[in-house]
């Protein structure tokens, strides 16, 4: 509790730690346990008045910084457009998987990307747990059954790379599944890639400890987002370093020069959002890509597999462990 009296009232607002996204009645709630009763009345009536005041301040900031994000989107996805209606028109095949820790922001990407598309032409895959009849057969073969058919883009949303990173920490499969999907993945996309000239991008979206753990809060008290908590998630903080150790493997063993990984940093939503349309954009060639709009992407948001590798070596020789 702050007993200064001579605390200037706006200083309750940091006290108090309230994010733009609370609400007037959150933020006073939190503001109640902070404010002195011995400010009598008018004081603590004034201090309020302040927060109201801030806060609201602090929603019509938030409102107009996500409007302008907005925007800058939008000619990107004028682009995205222009690029499934290409695919279309060629009779090609896209396939992107979204795959990563909990909460590291691949929905939101995939609501972004697909927001003005047509959507007669994609499909969002969210495979779920799988039926005991798909447990008795090839682990591929329940994400085969949803590959894009002629002039179709199809976004996964986790894909079968669950066999390397979730199943196996979780113990939803054996040793032996995990270690045979890793051997023979690779040859299974270059047979499909050879075999139907279908474009797979995959990206593996990185969150850091710190940023997944807030977006863990913000579900747990946030009604509307409260859905989104599973029972993976509310383990994920403890099983940090073994979710690690298994992208780590995963990198090694399957960026391909066919299917290479990408690597998206995304604990600023907006700019994981921004960088994903530009690598989508720039995987295929299509007829009236815009001359003036830019296309080059940021280093330190998107990195490649092979770097992505090197990098957590260098962390393992430097501090004997992964530390990202």
């Amino acid at each position: 509790m702050i007993s200064d009296e001579n605390i200037k009232p706006d200083e309750y607002l940091s006290a108090s730690d309230p994010k733009p996204h609370d609400t007037i009645r959150e933020v006073l709630s939190k503001a109640e346990k902070n404010i002195d009763p011995s400010l009598g009345k008018a004081g603590m009536d004034e201090i309020r008045d302040v927060l109201k005041k801030k806060q609201k301040e602090r929603i019509v900031e938030a409102a107009l910084a996500k409007h302008q994000q907005s925007e800058e989107l939008k000619p990107y996805q004028a682009e995205l457009i222009k690029l499934q209606q290409h695919i279309e028109r060629v009779g090609k095949k896209m396939i992107i998987i979204f795959d990563g820790r909990d909460a590291s922001g691949k929905g939101g990407t995939i609501r972004r990307v697909t927001r003005y598309m047509n959507e007669k032409r994609y499909r969002i895959e969210v495979p779920g747990k799988p039926s005991h009849r798909q447990q008795s057969e090839l682990h591929m073969k329940r994400y085969i059954e949803r590959f894009p058919t002629v002039g179709e883009i199809v976004l996964f949303d986790r894909s079968w790379y669950n066999r390397a990173l979730v199943e196996p920490v979780m113990g939803f499969c054996t040793h032996k599944e995990y270690r045979e999907f890793l051997n023979t993945v690779n040859s299974y996309e270059e047979n499909f890639i050879r075999d139907t000239g279908t474009i797979l991008l995959k990206l593996y979206f990185s969150v850091s400890k710190e940023e997944q753990n807030r977006r863990f809060e913000r579900r747990m008290h946030d009604p509307l987002r409260q859905w989104k908590l599973s029972e993976v998630d509310l383990q994920a903080q403890e099983l940090w370093d073994e979710f690690t150790a298994k992208k780590f493997k995963l990198l090694k063993k399957t960026n391909s020069m066919v299917a290479p990984w990408y690597i998206i940093r995304s604990d600023h939503k907006h700019a994981a959002r921004l960088e994903t349309m530009k690598l989508i954009l720039n995987a295929i060639p299509y007829r009236g890509r815009s001359r003036t709009l830019d296309f080059k992407l940021n280093k330190d948001i998107v990195i490649t597999g092979k770097r992505e590798v090197k990098l957590m070596e260098k962390q393992r020789k430097e501090h004997g462990r992964f530390i990202g």
